[in-house]
């Protein structure tokens, strides 16, 4: 999954982008305690990275 889909997918939820730091977009979310790190620009992040993202962002269905 590329990165810039990633961080769409995020705004949608309501994550709004709270710093640039090197080569990470940082987003936090009114509702929600974490940070949460995108490496960008990046084409292929790992799957790994990508559900961590979604897990801890609560874009995941259980």
């Amino acid at each position: 999954m590329q990165s810039r889909l990633l961080i769409k997918e995020l705004q949608e939820a309501g994550w709004v982008l709270d710093r640039v730091t090197c080569s990470h977009r940082v987003f936090i979310h009114r509702y929600n305690p974490y940070t949460i790190p995108v490496p960008h620009p990046k084409k292929d992040l790992p799957m790994g990275t990508v559900s961590s993202i979604r897990k801890r962002a609560g874009l995941l269905q259980f």
